[in-house]
């Protein structure tokens, strides 16, 4: 009895193992993107100052008049973006398929009763506020294509299912570039990064970039070959033959791009200096919306234009390491989707700018003017956002 209760009094004074903590889980949150976005829309709000200060004084009496604007709506979509990647990304599955049909219908209204302008209908009204259906689209699909893509699983390897996709895509593609061809060309072109990247077939891919490349090649008899066939129009014709001899056509389609081209040259490496533009000054067509990286190099040279290129490099880097860390298919492709929606975006801008492919009609990626554009956009990257913040790292 007497040892027993002195093994008890060692027991009570000897260490009770202690439970072991759990390992504490916390969620990445990409700042550096979030930094990128910040620093190209306050560089973009300046730049629109800069070309449209002339233009707009004399059209409103304020030269600040298009800035202004932009940094409204551009302060309402930061706040929408904040918001949108504090969600989980999950969430917006649900909504797909709403978001999928929704976009037929608002492109079919604005075919039948959205605003013309320059002859397009590419705004559709809501009492005083008016937008372009076609930023929806590319939000919606990246959405949908995602959710249709991960519940494929690995089927998605088959050649029928990759058609789906690309079916499901193509229509809206279609009503898309009957009225804005740079977009319609945008949502091909995400369907080709979403699907390159989630299928391990690339051979097809390979097929797709050549025949493209020979299309740009011989661009200008292809282009006579389908007009008398009726399936391109004169005004695309001419679109094409502007992009091949800009001078033959100075006085009509060619002013623009030239005009622009001059304004590329006389920047030199470093530039005359923010806001000392002659270009703008009525000689580049509302210089703050298309043409704008003309402006930039023209005002900050060689250096400013290589500087910008890079910002959109590192938001694109940026994209890979959510991409890569994502906890699941569907926030990689999330992500992918808008990566790719970006990347196309900027390199058409820039080779319409310099004259490397025909003239489009397709702003720069929160850069140039346009309220629409950049409202989904900041939606873009908060849902890029959200995908990072469900990123667990634990220590």
């Amino acid at each position: 009895m007497a040892g027993r209760q002195q093994q008890l009094r060692q027991e009570e004074r000897s260490p009770q193992p202690q439970p072991k903590k759990k390992k504490k889980v916390r969620r990445f949150y990409n700042y550096s993107l979030l930094f990128a976005v910040i620093f190209v829309t306050v560089f973009g709000l300046i730049m629109i100052y800069s070309a449209s200060s002339y233009t707009a004084q004399l059209m409103y009496g304020d030269a600040g008049y298009f800035m202004k604007r932009q940094a409204m709506i551009a302060a309402g979509g930061f706040l929408g973006m904040l918001i949108v990647s504090k969600m989980d990304y999950h969430w917006f599955a649900k909504f797909a398929v709403l978001a999928y049909f929704m976009s037929y219908v608002l492109m079919i209204a604005v075919s039948l009763v959205g605003r013309e302008v320059n002859g397009k209908k590419r705004w559709l009204g809501v009492g005083p506020v008016s937008f372009q259906p076609t930023e929806f689209v590319k939000v919606a699909l990246i959405v949908a294509l995602a959710v249709v893509i991960t519940r494929m699983g690995g089927r998605i390897n088959q050649i029928k299912n990759m058609a789906l996709v690309v079916v499901l895509a193509l229509p809206l593609a279609g009503l898309v570039a009957a009225n804005n061809l740079s977009s319609g060309i945008i949502i091909c072109g995400i369907v080709f990064v979403m699907l390159f990247v989630a299928t391990k077939k690339k051979l097809i891919f390979g097929a797709c970039m050549a025949a493209a490349g020979v299309v740009y090649c011989f661009a200008g008899q292809i282009g006579h070959a389908l007009e008398a066939i009726g399936l391109l129009h004169g005004y695309q014709l001419e679109r094409i033959n502007v992009w091949l001899n800009p001078e033959a056509y100075a006085q009509e389609g060619g002013f623009q791009v030239l005009q622009g081209l001059y304004a590329i040259g006389s920047g030199g490496l470093l530039g005359k200096g923010l806001g000392e533009s002659i270009q703008k000054m009525g000689f580049v067509p509302e210089a703050q919306n298309d043409m704008i990286f003309s402006i930039i190099c023209e005002e900050l040279g060689l250096f400013g234009a290589v500087s910008v290129i890079f910002i959109f490099l590192f938001m694109i880097y940026q994209f890979m390491i959510v991409a890569n860390s994502a906890p699941d298919l569907f926030g990689a492709l999330l992500v992918v989707g808008v990566m790719g929606h970006i990347a196309i975006q900027v390199i058409l801008n820039i080779a319409v700018v310099t004259n490397s492919i025909p003239n489009t009609g397709i702003t720069l990626p929160f850069i140039s003017y346009g309220g629409t554009s950049v409202l989904f956009l900041m939606v873009e990257m908060g849902i890029v956002l959200s995908v990072s913040n469900q990123i667990r790292l634990e220590r």
